[in-house]
């Protein structure tokens, strides 16, 4: 009788055969599963080389990559021991056969047996038999590999005896590997006994080709949509490879020549696959759902995808009416791109729905979070390049969700985009098991959903399932949080999307990988100028997406197609979300001069500048409670802003203890955004404003160099987007630097760096401003000025520690408003020309100025000086270099074109220099912070540096030899008065009294 395997349909002769077959099916089954999921599978498509191809069963042969390293220890550890590596099935794919991933493993371990049997028999006494015939490959000549069914007749092997006839081969009917028939028994049951769990364990795969796998199951697009949305998306792959390439010819209506395409080639295709997946399927929820949604790119180069969608939804015609929906209109729109004259590769604010460039990586989901705080509507889907997600910026944000409110706050989508490399190397999330990235991501409080493939159709469906999933939820959340009135912090969605980088590309290009490897990353076919071949393989690809079925014929989408995209403002890249300068609401500001510091004498007592500051700030939240809110890294209470909780304490959706209500300042429905992160506070910032709302960021001034780079970006966005007809101008970006370098003596050398006014320094004058008050009441009049701007970076610098007070509130708004000006209280030459211009800016400097200038009126009376206060930096540059500068005849009224200039400046002094270069007939001596540091008194750091009134009083003297012996005796005092002050700081600790106490005397 015939005894039936218990797990599959084989039969045996006896049971003792069945018995065994068995044991080896269990000991297959039982192996390490964690080593089945670390593995990488490979999939090797026809060479996309135009030579002719080999026979059919080579090319069959080629389908397969069995890693190196793969032979047992033992003999009897065949099967246990053998590393595995996945194999995906060429023909599999192409009849749509699903494989799963235990099986492709098994598959792997065969062909690591066969490897190592016959190391161990060298005669080969196991044969393996060809097919009796096969039919030619049908695209032997082509290029590029399109992938069509092949048939092939197959021949079984006969059952025969225990595990039958060890002589023959068979070919297994799902994947054709042929083995001995034992194992071949072994193989087969392996498929069938890990169908049951396919779905469950298939996403397990670090492989972005084959048949789609995820969590999410359903399948909500018809047949017809499906078709439809297989068409959208290759409009949308065919218009990012016409950018890339063409100038000519945008509908291949005549075959490609060299005058068709661009004379440089630049331009990056990678991740545009994945993007435009991602968008068209958003958009398919938009309609569905009603959503107010918009798309952020976070890959670098990423503007193909972004552009293409926003031209096919047909908002680009819209504001460039040049680049029409026809033929000449897509002519233009391809050759703008990456073109002098044009646009550049990235999403640039000259694109329709972009609030992110993605110039520099690492901002896209801080960016993301800063839109939705206070859009409870809003959903922003945010791709994210698996090479982005390596910055440290990027790795902190994802923590933004204990900082959203499903109240008041909307939703980010974020998708990770698995393409598995960067520029020229593979990606760290791509390469790690598929447990070790769901942890990750669950660790930091996400849900990851995951849609991993290559086959159109599958993903198709599997993607439109998961986002649907996602918003969901989302709704779900909102609608619990809202309903209840009780808010709570929900495992946001996410998506893992693993597609091959170059997606739909060819898979090689002679005998090289192209799609699913890093050379997809640019320009995938650079030679098409000068390689005919190459031209005809790029010519078969872009055809491939059968452009005569997708536009009509004067260039227009189909209009079956055109329906799937949203419409007016619903579309993503006509959000007014996206030109956040049209939903911007006017602040609501009281007025300044109410926080006033009550002075009577010019220097005669220290105030807290910092304090009233921050009563100020407190009234401007309670007036604007929907859309003004203040960052910081960890740094607020101790820059002595405290006071502004009394209007919004810290957003706090984590965890609460008992000991928090002492003091700590946390609320799940808070104004002000901590996180000891420079960059995700900046990037929420930066999303809050460019999105229509307005804000603050405070730092200590040291480590604001943290995101010197992320303000370089957001200038250079401001700048263009000024330059752009159709943007509207947003809330400045407004930081105040406090905790300064010269009260940073007891943190010592580390904590001493001024530097970031050199960075801003460097920007467009269009753009960037900078300010340093000297007191309570020129920071009120500035920073009532700064948050009312528009368009501007402002850097706003005063130290948080109190500090003499000098003008009253009339005079500081006066000497603000020009932005520099003459100190008469303190200059005693008034109509004369003076012998000496005493000039500061900084409150630090400021003070250390007029105590030079009280030691030389003290002891050498005759002597004229004009004391200069600058609190506008660029007042100082040249008006034709800056619209603050002043003119050279203003130069001149305050500095004279012949006498010293003593300059006491808060920061680098070089930066003086550079600003004052072209200025004529001056001679300047200028003091600043100069990289000498300790831990010291503030005195002794002043001392190190020369800015001290010692020094400056010394560096006037040494100006004015006339003199004679009245400044040379002085100069010995000065001298010995220094010494005893840092002596004081190196015996004592403290510096002498005279200086801590010092009030301007006159």
């Amino acid at each position: 009788m015939l005894h039936d395997c218990d797990t599959c349909d084989e039969t045996f002769d006896n049971d003792e055969a069945r018995q065994s077959h068995m044991r080896d099916l269990n000991h297959f089954i039982n192996s390490d599963t964690s080593e089945k999921r670390n593995t990488t599978p490979h999939r090797i498509a026809a060479s996309s080389s135009t030579s002719s191809s080999s026979s059919s069963s080579d090319s069959e042969s080629s389908d397969l990559k069995i890693s190196a390293n793969m032979v047992p220890d033992t003999k009897n550890d065949a099967l246990e021991n053998m590393q595995l590596s996945d194999l995906s099935c060429r023909e599999a794919e192409e009849q749509g056969v699903r494989i799963p991933t235990s099986a492709l493993s098994m598959r792997s371990r065969l062909e690591s047996t066969k490897q190592w049997a016959a190391t161990q028999n060298p005669h080969n006494t196991i044969p393996i038999e060809e097919d009796d015939e096969e039919e030619e490959d049908e695209n032997e000549n082509d290029a590029v590999q399109i992938q069509t069914p092949k048939k092939k007749k197959r021949k079984r092997g006969k059952r025969k005896g225990k595990g039958g006839d060890q002589s023959l081969t068979v070919k297994c009917e799902t994947c054709d590997m042929r083995s001995a028939y034992q194992l071949y028994q072994q193989h087969r049951c392996a498929i069938m006994a890990s169908e049951s769990n396919a779905s469950k364990h298939d996403d397990q795969s670090l492989s972005p080709f084959g048949i789609a796998r995820g969590a999410v199951n359903e399948q909500p697009l018809s047949k017809e949509e499906l078709d439809k949305y297989t068409k959208y998306f290759h409009a949308t792959l065919y218009l990012c490879l016409g950018m890339i390439y063409l100038k000519e010819n945008p509908l291949l209506r005549e075959p490609l020549k060299v005058e068709h395409f661009k004379r440089r080639l630049l331009g990056h295709w990678g991740s545009d696959a994945g993007q435009s997946f991602t968008y068209i399927h958003f958009n398919r929820l938009i309609k569905k759902y009603d959503l107010d949604a918009i798309f952020i790119s976070g890959p670098g180069h990423g503007a193909p995808a972004v552009l293409s969608n926003s031209y096919l939804e047909g908002t680009y015609s819209e504001v460039y009416p040049d680049k029409s929906e026809d033929v000449e209109g897509m002519r233009r729109f391809f050759k703008q791109f990456s073109f002098p004259g044009g646009i550049g590769s990235h999403a640039t604010p000259e694109t329709p729905g972009s609030i992110h460039e993605g110039g520099e990586l690492g901002y896209s989901i801080s960016h993301a979070f800063g839109t939705v705080f206070d859009h409870p509507n809003l959903i922003t889907v945010t791709m994210v390049g698996d090479g982005e997600a390596e910055t440290g910026p990027l790795a902190t944000s994802w923590h933004s969700t204990k900082f959203l409110n499903p109240i008041t706050d909307g939703a980010v989508i974020p998708v990770l985009h698995l393409n598995g490399y960067k520029i020229n190397n593979p990606t760290v999330l791509s390469r790690i098991s598929h447990d070790e990235l769901e942890c990750m991501f669950k660790g930091y409080g996400w849900t990851p959903y995951f849609v991993e493939g290559s086959d159109l159709e599958t993903m198709h469906q599997k993607m439109a399932g998961t986002l649907e999933k996602c918003v969901t939820e989302i709704k779900a959340y909102q609608k619990q949080a809202r309903d209840s009135g009780k808010p709570f912090r929900p495992r946001w969605p996410m998506i893992v999307l693993r597609t091959p980088k170059g997606w739909t590309g060819p898979r090689k290009l002679d005998d090289h990988y192209l799609e699913g490897f890093w050379r997809a990353h640019q320009v995938p076919i650079t030679d098409v100028l000068t390689n005919p071949k190459h031209m005809k393989v790029l010519e078969d690809w872009m055809k491939s997406y059968k452009p005569e079925e997708l536009f009509t014929e004067d260039g227009k989408l189909q209009p079956e197609l055109k329906e799937l995209a949203p419409t007016g403002m619903s579309r993503m890249s006509a959000n007014p979300v996206a030109n956040g300068g049209i939903l911007r609401r006017k602040l609501k500001i009281p007025d300044f001069r109410d926080y006033a510091y009550d002075m009577t004498k010019a220097g005669a007592e220290n105030g807290p500048s910092m304090e009233l500051f921050a009563k100020f700030l407190r009234d401007i939240m309670a007036q604007n409670m929907e859309h003004f809110r203040v960052f910081g890294p960890d740094e607020t209470e101790s820059n002595k802003l405290g006071k502004i909780y009394e209007a919004g304490k810290k957003v706090w959706m984590a965890d609460n203890f008992e000991e928090d209500a002492d003091g700590g300042n946390l609320a799940f429905a808070g104004r002000v955004m901590e996180i000891l992160s420079e960059h995700t506070c900046e990037g929420w910032l930066e999303g809050y404003i460019l999105s229509g709302r307005h804000g603050l960021l405070n730092s200590y001034e040291p480590f604001i160099h943290i995101i010197d780079s992320m303000v370089n970006q957001h200038c250079k966005w401001i700048e263009k987007c000024v330059d752009v007809e159709w943007r509207v101008p947003v809330a400045s970006l407004n930081i105040l630097l406090t905790a300064t370098v010269w009260r940073q003596d007891h943190n010592g050398f580390t904590h001493q760096d001024p530097g970031f006014l050199d960075v801003v320094a460097n920007k467009s004058p269009e753009v960037v401003r900078i300010y340093l008050p000297p007191d309570a009441n020129c920071l009120l009049s500035v920073t009532n000025h700064c948050l009312r701007s528009a368009n501007y970076v402002n850097v706003i610098v005063a130290d948080k520690q109190e500090h003499l007070q000098y003008l009253n509130m009339e005079d500081a708004i006066v000497h603000c408003t020009k932005g520099v000006g003459i100190w008469e209280f303190a200059s005693n030459c008034e109509n004369e020309e003076p012998d000496v211009v005493m000039a500061c800016c900084g409150d630090v400097p400021t003070q250390e100025s007029l105590a030079a200038v009280a030691l030389l009126r003290e002891h050498l009376p005759q002597v004229k000086i004009r004391f200069v206060n600058v609190v506008d930096l660029f007042k100082l540059i040249p008006h034709y270099d800056h619209p603050h500068g002043l003119s050279d005849d203003e130069f001149k009224a305050l500095f004279t074109d012949d006498k010293p200039v003593i300059f006491n400046f808060h920061s680098y002094p070089w930066l003086i220099h550079r600003l004052t270069y072209n200025r004529k007939g001056t001679k300047w001596v200028v003091s600043g912070y100069r990289e000498k540091g300790n831990i010291d008194t503030p005195l002794e750091l002043a001392i190190r540096n020369g800015v001290d009134r010692y020094s400056l009083a010394i560096s006037a003297l040494d100006n004015m030899p006339l003199l004679g012996n009245k400044g040379s005796s002085l100069r010995e005092l000065l001298l010995d008065t220094q010494i005893k002050a840092k002596n004081s700081a190196y015996f004592e600790g403290i510096d002498p009294k005279e200086t801590t106490d010092w009030r301007w005397p006159f």
